[in-house]
């Protein structure tokens, strides 16, 4: 007799598993997938939908309409909690389903609760994940550009995704000001960065007067986790761009309008982007799982629960318990054909396959305007040729798994 397989969650990880989905219903498995939309997307393409680079249909891999064409069942709606003895999953909306066998990828979130309140007076106020909140605030950012009431953008964190989100929406803001300018000579210089890197030389002054200051909050140090090298080059083009980049101490809070920093000083802010780190999903923690020290859920080198071998997961919100992994969408794409495997194998009781994390992996940052910040091992490279790896690499990734749709 089939079994039920219940992936939660339709990130990164799971993207092989969906792409196969009709393998399991083919040997007479029963597969849902639990996710709170119907797409998923992109994360590493993110800072680049906020600048305008990419559309969010780009960006995005259609969830319900693939699981569905594979002959699963599709659910819309959010995982709170897991009883792993009973084998059912409770839902936000009160509902439940039981399992056979279970997969997570429930992806990671930014973290806000400390220094804002969910009651706050500002409603300009977003966290760069999940994705969709980023479509959000470019639309807000665009409303209140449009209106001259965006003087001052600030970005609270000190990592490379504050880097990304200052650089696209400065690109963001150049591309708007520039399309709606009354100057006839800045019509000649259309910036966009899917044709040439955008320099400050291109923008004509009547342009860069338009633009909001955009503020960085770091902390201690911006990029700190960074070779002194690559924080050089993403540190000098914020500052090629006008960005400020304040070190004087962690933010401690935002008050309405302003942000508050370890120092007492009070910053004015218009509009406010939180990049304070992710942390993975609450549910493994709130249902008694074994995590690790992120509240990821612990898994072995099978990528399976370390008490519970019938829960496998991926992704940001797993702990490797061999080796602590990154969090990078890299990991996820590697671990895809891993936990499909393992998922299989496990329904047709044969051996399990060993994850194995891989060397180095490829960094590179989108620091909007066409120019990207590229690191692997010894090697380093700036400007528009890292961007154009990036966007490749990227471009290439999405290809593959849209395809699926089709």
């Amino acid at each position: 007799m089939g079994k039920h397989l219940v992936l939660v969650g339709g990130g990164h990880a799971h993207m092989v598993t969906l792409a196969n989905l009709h393998q399991f219903i083919e040997k007479g498995h029963r597969v849902t997938v639990v996710g709170p939309s119907e797409y998923h997307y992109y994360s590493g393409m993110g800072p680049g939908m906020l600048g305008g680079t990419y559309t969010p249909e780009e960006i995005r891999f259609a969830t319900r309409l693939v699981v569905e064409r594979k002959g699963g069942v599709f659910v819309k709606g959010r995982a709170v909690r897991i009883d792993p003895d009973k084998r059912v999953i409770s839902l936000e909306s009160g509902a439940t389903i039981s399992y056979d066998l279970l997969s997570c990828n429930t992806g990671s979130y930014v973290p806000s609760s400390t220094i804002c309140s969910p009651y706050m007076p500002n409603k300009d106020i977003f966290t760069v994940k999940p994705i969709e909140k980023l479509m959000d605030a470019k639309k807000a950012f665009i409303a209140k550009l449009s209106q001259n009431r965006l003087k001052t953008v600030s970005i609270i964190g000190g990592g490379p995704s504050s880097a990304e989100i200052a650089g696209n929406v400065w690109q963001l803001a150049v591309n708007y000001c520039t399309m709606n300018s009354t100057d006839s000579d800045s019509k000649n210089i259309i910036a966009d960065s899917k044709n040439f890197e955008i320099q400050n030389s291109h923008i004509m002054p009547c342009i860069k007067n338009m633009i909001p200051q955009i503020n960085i909050f770091a902390g201690k140090k911006f990029m700190s986790n960074f070779p002194e090298n690559i924080r050089r080059m993403v540190v000098t083009t914020m500052k090629n761009r006008g960005v400020h980049i304040f070190e004087e101490g962690y933010v401690k809070r935002i008050d309405n309008d302003y942000i508050v920093v370890g120092s007492g000083s009070r910053y004015q802010s218009d509009f406010i982007f939180i990049a304070l780190g992710i942390k993975p999903s609450d549910i493994f923690k709130e249902s008694g799982l074994p995590i690790g020290p992120d509240q990821g859920l612990l898994v072995n080198k099978f990528l399976q629960s370390t008490r519970y071998p019938e829960i496998f997961g991926g992704g940001d919100c797993i702990y490797f318990k061999d080796s602590p992994l990154d969090k990078v969408g890299v990991y996820a794409v590697r671990q895809n054909p891993v936990l499909f495997h393992n998922l299989m194998a496990c329904l047709d009781n044969q051996p399990l396959q060993q994850f194995n994390p891989g060397e180095e992996y490829l960094l590179v940052f989108n620091l909007g305007g066409g120019y990207g910040v590229l690191k692997k091992k010894w090697f380093s490279l700036k400007g528009r040729p890292a961007f154009i790896v990036k966007d490749l690499i990227d471009r290439k990734f999405m290809k593959e798994f849209q395809s699926i749709e089709e």
